[in-house]
């Protein structure tokens, strides 16, 4: 297990206590409508208000939004008040409550995977990596919010808890397969969460939900040390703040000597540096956006140059229609290992008792395929993500849309849709992201349009593999130009 270092911890603490807040961030317009997760941790240093006191009020927030939005699968508010109360927190973010993803392990606590095959398990025995880093850095866990089943949705509506809502518009779709983390960071009931990206994981929710999510390079942060094409998730989390993002990101940086990249450590506000600009509109999949989201990219683009940036529109870097259905391929290979374990679990195959329709049509579509199909994608992958590489040979950024539409109603995604029909709507909806965990490369949703509705939409922007600090640079500056924390949703804290 990777092992955060103490030197890390106390430089990225020491930091935040030396960097006034405005010196992190400088909003132009309305303060921010809920503190973030820095300004609560300064709080708790300077004994304006005890862990205790924050803890508790985490905890009537989740109890009183909980039946609105349904964000946590397995709340654990008697632990984390223990903890709050026993003290002993040190790190970055001492006392602060959070939120752990269904999807990994937290000692004490059942992991579910969103999904009914494991309604009945015990609870874990061990802490996932990147959750005991979040440990190390001073939070106090409440319990774990909602996934899709095995995370593979865009949107978190598992047939076996209910839909996650979306805080923005409860009829609407929070996003996936983070959404529980997202819904509670959106709706204030906690001011940063745990999430994780496998193929737009983390930027998807953001976008729904009007926050702030980047996705950082492969084998960046603790737990995350995979490196091939193969390996598409990785950890971080949602934040309503560039500098809680950030803050996290150097808490939780692998500073070991064989770790892929230069630790970049705190960055603490933006760049002046002019950047050269790719914009794509049209998706992976061929697909022109919404409306709603061409304005919410155009916005994006005028506002780029008008920050100086060299902007020009640019190309996929990879045949998009082979590309989709090679990513489809691993997908439904991981969903097919999946099912294998349900099996295992329940000592015969699944049925849609256990397993949703789209996993046991994913896990379907692979026992159809022409032996060498994976492994015939997984090469094809490679490729993709050695041309992803030389695109940026002209760029330092892509921007794009997160996804084709703003946020869509619940039910339009979920897992119960007949196979064929989801997967076109899939294929209509989420285009823009899986090329960038193929590729082992960082970006980022950031929240810079709300629709005529009311609804957020994230534009997303993309570096290469290792370009982190380029993205925190530029998502300062733009937080700084055209500031959003002080939004508010409807259904709030």
């Amino acid at each position: 297990m990777t092992r955060l270092t103490r030197r890390g911890l106390l430089a990225v603490s020491a930091a935040a206590s030396a960097v006034p807040a405005a010196a992190l961030a400088k909003p132009k317009t309305a303060a921010a409508w809920t503190p973030d997760a820095t300004t609560t941790a300064a709080m708790i240093r300077r004994k304006e208000v005890s862990a205790v006191e924050v803890v508790e009020a985490a905890i009537r927030r989740a109890e009183a939004l909980q039946p609105k939005l349904n964000f946590i699968v397995n709340s654990d508010y008697d632990r984390a008040l223990d903890a709050a109360k026993k003290g002993g927190q040190t790190g970055p973010f001492a006392g602060v409550p959070f939120l752990v993803k269904d999807l990994d392990d937290y000692a004490g606590l059942p992991t579910r995977y969103g999904s009914a095959s494991r309604r009945g398990l015990p609870p874990a025995t061990v802490t996932d990596p990147y959750v005991a880093g979040a440990l190390q850095a001073g939070f106090v866990v409440l319990g774990k919010s909602a996934t899709p089943e095995a995370g593979y949705l865009p949107t978190t509506e598992p047939l076996a808890y209910g839909p996650t809502r979306n805080p923005w518009d409860p009829g609407r779709s929070s996003g996936g397969s983070s959404g529980g983390a997202a819904s509670a960071v959106a709706s204030g009931v906690v001011a940063i969460a745990h999430a994780s990206d496998g193929g737009g994981s983390i930027r998807i929710p953001a976008s729904c939900c009007g926050l702030f999510g980047l996705k950082p390079s492969r084998g960046r942060l603790v737990g995350n040390t995979g490196t091939r094409v193969i390996d598409l998730s990785v950890n971080h989390v949602v934040t309503h703040s560039v500098r809680d993002s950030a803050a996290m990101f150097a808490a939780t940086e692998r500073t070991e000597a064989d770790a892929p990249h230069k630790p970049i450590g705190l960055v603490r506000g933006p760049a002046r540096g002019r950047l050269r600009i790719g914009v794509l509109s049209v998706s992976g999949n061929g697909r022109e956006p919404d409306a709603e989201v061409r304005a919410g990219l155009d916005g994006a683009v005028k506002l780029l140059q008008a920050m100086g940036h060299r902007v020009s529109e640019t190309k996929w870097p990879v045949d998009s229609a082979r590309f989709g259905q090679d990513f489809l391929t691993l997908w439904s290979a991981g969903a097919a290992m999946d099912v294998q374990a349900m099996a295992k679990l329940i000592g015969r195959m699944p049925t849609t008792a256990e397993a949703e329709p789209f996993s046991l049509g994913m896990a379907e579509m692979i026992a159809k395929a022409p032996e060498g199909a994976v492994d015939a994608a997984i090469g094809r992958l490679a490729e993709a993500s050695a041309a992803y590489d030389r695109w940026f040979a002209d760029y330092d950024v892509i921007v794009s849309p997160v996804l084709t539409k703003p946020p869509v109603p619940i039910g339009y995604v979920s897992g119960d849709v007949p196979f064929a029909e989801l997967s076109q709507r899939l294929t209509d909806y989420v285009g823009y992201t899986p090329l960038h965990n193929v590729a082992g490369a960082p970006a980022m949703s950031v929240p810079l349009h709300w629709t005529a509705d009311g609804l957020p939409v994230g534009v997303h922007f993309a570096a290469r593999a290792g370009n982190d600090r380029t993205l925190f640079e530029l998502a300062y500056a733009l937080e700084e130009a055209q500031p959003w924390a002080h939004r508010k949703p409807a259904v709030s804290a």
